[in-house]
């Protein structure tokens, strides 16, 4: 087994996603594709990692990288090997696979509670982010884009604002638009230039309370997935 994980930006890694590995002692490779870094080939490596980004799907010709990146995402796909899109990521994927990636409604920023569907709670990897049988997972977001499903997916978590915030592809390929790997560090991070700073104070505090629970469930998806 080894992994290839996308960077899009530098600031936004793989985290626990990245600790998993090490505790496992999975070989991987983390590409930045923002900064010209390209994988000589795909054929070493059997699981994708496409972590997020600001920037959009419908932003190629801005950021020509995610036009190589299509391509690898689905070179993977084709070969039947195991993918895992985060947020950007997964509207990536959701692009390769042929579905509509677009601006919603709203902006997801923070701690939100997500559905899992009867599907979902079928899966094994997403089943291990719901919270004591409830069938709901809580989340970490930051994004104002969403897709469509793609033909032959399954939805596999869902919200009001959002209907569509996972799915599952060939029981191999999942998208998930919210962000499993972050740790408060992450968020505090990401927070540092926010105005407001009571919210973001309010944000990291969250994190740091339910980091232990949170970071189990997300090495239990882990597990599953890197299986």
């Amino acid at each position: 087994m080894s992994v290839l994980i996308i960077k899009n930006i530098p600031m936004e890694g793989p985290g626990t996603i990245e600790d998993y590995l090490r505790e496992k002692r999975i070989p991987y490779r983390v590409a930045e594709f923002s900064k010209g870094d390209r994988p000589i080939t795909v054929d070493d490596y059997t699981h994708l990692v496409i972590m997020g980004g600001p920037m959009a799907v419908y932003e190629m010709d801005r950021y020509p990288y995610l036009k190589d990146e299509a391509k690898l995402i689905e070179d993977f796909v084709k070969k039947g090997r195991a993918v895992l899109g985060v947020c950007l990521g997964a509207q990536m994927l959701a692009h390769v696979l042929g579905a509509r990636v677009y601006p919603g409604d709203v902006r997801e920023i923070g701690w939100y509670k997500v559905e899992l569907t009867e599907e979902g709670l079928k899966d094994p990897a997403i089943k291990e982010l719901e919270i004591d049988g409830s069938g709901r997972a809580e989340v970490f977001q930051w994004h104002g884009d969403t897709f469509d499903l793609p033909e032959g997916a399954k939805r596999i978590a869902s919200s009001e604002a959002y209907p569509n915030q996972a799915f599952v592809y060939n029981n191999n390929v999942y998208a998930l638009q919210f962000h499993i790997e972050v740790t408060p560090e992450i968020i505090r991070k990401w927070f540092e230039h926010e105005e407001d700073t009571d919210r973001a104070l309010q944000m990291v505090r969250h994190a740091e309370e339910i980091f232990k629970d949170y970071l189990q469930r997300a090495m239990g998806f882990y597990r599953s997935f890197f299986q």
